[in-house]
């Protein structure tokens, strides 16, 4: 009981950035005014996902690829969350978009990926993108960048400006949005455990606490 609480105690301290920065960037109703915003295509697509759909439990991430916070916890707590929980069968991880409009490139990030995930290499591109964060700060046209991402995983270079170009999936991105929006995702990274929401600081152990919590409730 004790290291319960002395967990509790660390993930409050560890999220007080974390929260003060998601009150700062929360989604803003009006589209930047450069980034004409997709009409939403209606359709069945949910998401790329990690593990398998007979895991007992399933989490589902909605993210902004620009987001300073979704870099950190792709690159710190998602490796021990797909160690931990995902590659032992415990978690079906999915990812879904959620992006800010007060980030200028952030729809531009989620078109390279699910133009990535066209040739099945979403993943990888996600790791790109997130692993490779410094575009995000340049305010400068990340497009060659993101190209080189694109060899890097080896994409099908022309496929992939075929698929930019045309913006394919930009009403699926924008589906994704609206999902969330109508869930109250008001801040990203947002993480919902069997489709309620997780308050805190997702962090890979705070996440396994849970997930084990439920997993043995689940076999009673």
């Amino acid at each position: 009981m004790r290291g319960f609480y002395v967990l509790l105690a660390a993930v409050g301290i560890g999220g007080a950035a974390w929260l003060a920065y998601a009150a700062r960037h929360k989604p803003d109703e009006r589209p930047a005014p450069a980034t004409p915003v997709p009409v939403a295509a209606a359709g069945s697509f949910r998401g790329y996902t990690l593990g398998s759909d007979s895991a007992p439990v399933h989490i589902t991430e909605y993210s902004d690829f620009e987001c300073p916070f979704c870099a950190s916890f792709a690159t710190v707590q998602m490796p021990e969350v797909r160690v931990q929980l995902i590659t032992t069968g415990k978690v079906q991880w999915r990812f879904r978009d959620f992006p800010l409009s007060s980030h200028q490139y952030s729809r531009f990030a989620a078109l390279a990926a699910q133009c990535a995930g066209e040739q099945g290499k979403f993943w990888e591109m996600h790791d790109q993108l997130f692993y490779n964060h410094q575009w995000a700060q340049r305010g400068k046209n990340p497009s060659g960048l993101f190209r080189g991402f694109a060899k890097t995983i080896g994409l099908d270079v022309d496929r992939y400006d075929a698929c930019m170009d045309s913006q394919r999936y930009a009403g699926r991105i924008e589906e994704s949005r609206q999902e969330g929006e109508a869930l109250g995702v008001d801040h990203t990274p947002s993480v919902y455990v069997d489709g309620r929401k997780f308050v805190g600081q997702p962090t890979s152990d705070a996440l396994k606490a849970l997930v084990d919590s439920l997993t043995a409730r689940h076999k009673r």
